[in-house]
């Protein structure tokens, strides 16, 4: 495998139409200012008409050509219909034909203790991380299998879709959702010659990292103090280097590496050699820094009971 790819052809995104949702700041952002730089055609996608004036701007500033075909649009991705129209208005820009690429980077992340949640609140963690982009892969896989057209779906998940830690149960379930929906279809649509890419990001610095820590318990900051993070710079053009590669999942630094390894079951692997090494140092250190992350946990048990006093969460019914 470690042979053929040093032979392989990278996939070159010079001339392709690249559709970003999520991509009006933050990692879509920078991924579309990656692309735009490599020469791509970008259409990026989210609500915030504002915001994606700003960075449709920041698209033109660094133009190629005069022929690249950047554009805007503002819709919510979170539904089939909202979607469908998104993608449907993208590809008129290009005689209808589907974009060649489809980075879905939409979603967002809010913390917080599970006993403090409700059915309301996991429903909506789920349309902020699972349907944010499975409605934009169904209906992409929809237009290009119905118009027989090849391409790309990436998702973008999180290192937290290998795992997860305290202050995450309505945000990673998600992301382990998208990984699901990923590995069903990396098979599935080899019917269609549409390929299929993952990638697992660890903490991101972007503004919506910093409004997540206003409201992040202490306990998951505590966990966290030690995850040095990426600008979204980086992440993005370790996603875009994956896709090139023809990675199925994607990790750009040596934690994800270690994780990716250790939780591959029958995926696809990267390379052989560096992937049994990196599950090797997985299987040693892992076990360690759970260890570690449980009992940080454990030493929170008191002040976690005065927080949920003065909710009066852990009040009896009847002293209520």
């Amino acid at each position: 495998m470690f042979i053929s790819q040093l032979f392989k052809r990278k996939w070159d995104p010079r001339g392709r139409h690249c559709y970003i949702t999520g991509g009006s700041s933050g990692l879509g952002l920078s991924l579309a200012i990656l692309l735009t730089k490599k020469g791509a055609d970008v259409s990026i996608v989210a609500r915030n008409e504002q915001r994606l004036q700003k960075a449709l701007e920041e698209l033109e500033a660094v133009r190629q050509t005069p022929n690249q075909i950047l554009k805007a649009y503002s819709y919510a991705v979170e539904t089939e219909q909202g979607a469908a129209a998104a993608l449907e208005a993208a590809a008129q820009a290009h005689g209808g034909k589907s974009p060649d690429v489809a980075f879905l980077c939409a979603g967002r992340s809010t913390p917080g203790f599970f006993v403090e949640q409700d059915e309301a609140f996991l429903r909506k963690g789920l349309d902020d991380t699972f349907w944010a982009q499975a409605s934009s892969a169904l209906v992409s896989t929809k237009r290009m299998v119905r118009r027989r057209e090849k391409g790309k779906i990436v998702f973008v998940s999180s290192v937290l879709g290998y795992f997860s830690i305290a202050g995450y149960s309505a945000y990673s379930p998600g992301k382990f959702a998208l990984r699901g929906l990923a590995e069903a279809l990396q098979s599935e649509l080899i019917l269609y010659g549409i390929d299929v890419h993952i990638c697992f990001p660890g903490t991101i610095y972007t503004p919506g990292y910093e409004e997540e820590n206003r409201n992040k318990p202490k306990l998951t900051l505590k966990i966290e103090e030690s995850d040095g993070g990426a600008t979204p710079e980086v992440v993005a053009a370790g996603l875009l280097r994956g896709v090139q590669n023809g990675d199925f999942h994607i990790t750009y630094d040596f934690i994800g590496n270690v994780f990716r390894a250790s939780t591959a079951g029958s995926s696809p692997r990267n390379s052989t050699f560096l992937d049994m090494l990196y599950g090797v140092i997985g299987f040693i250190a892992l076990p360690i820094w759970r260890h570690s992350v449980d009992s940080t946990v454990r030493k929170h048990r008191a002040e976690h009971q005065e927080y949920l006093a003065a909710l009066g969460i852990d009040q009896p019914e009847s002293a209520r």
